[in-house]
C-alpha cells in the first residue's frame, strides 16, 4: 500500500519539477533574464500555489452542496449536507500531502536561486 502511493506521489513530483524547469526556462529565455533566475521564480510560484491549495484543501468546512439547483442565476438555491467521514478525513490528507510538497517546492527554488547565496 505505502509502495505505490510512494510512487505516485514521486511521480506526481517529477512531472511538476520537470514541467516547472521547462516552462521556466522558456519564459527566461523569452524575456531575455538569467535561466537560473527563472528556475528559482517558477519554483517560488509553484510551491506558492501549491501552499494556497493545500489550506483551502484543508479548511473546507463540514457542510457540502447536496445536489441541483432549483432556480438559476443569483437566487440559486440548493440543498446542503454534513460531509461524511470520508470527505473529511480526504480534505485533510490532501492538505497533507500538499503542504510538504510546497514548502519542497519553495526549497528547490532557494536552493536554485543565484541572486542570494545561502552561504
Amino acid at each position: 500500500m505505502w509502495l505505490p502511493a510512494l510512487r505516485r506521489i514521486l511521480k506526481l513530483f517529477v512531472v511538476i519539477t520537470v514541467g516547472t524547469v521547462a516552462l521556466s526556462a522558456l519564459f527566461g529565455l523569452l524575456l531575455d533574464a538569467s535561466i537560473m533566475r527563472s528556475i528559482a521564480i517558477g519554483f517560488y510560484l509553484v510551491g506558492c500555489f501549491v501552499l494556497f491549495g493545500a489550506f483551502f484543501f484543508g479548511n473546507r468546512g463540514p457542510i457540502r452542496s447536496g445536489g441541483d439547483s432549483e432556480l438559476g442565476g443569483p437566487l440559486r438555491v440548493t440543498s446542503r449536507r454534513w460531509a461524511t467521514k470520508e470527505e473529511q478525513e480526504e480534505a485533510i490528507n490532501s492538505a497533507a500531502i500538499f503542504l510538504p510538497l510546497g514548502f519542497v517546492f519553495i526549497l528547490l527554488g532557494v536552493v536554485s536561486d543565484n541572486k542570494h547565496s545561502l552561504f
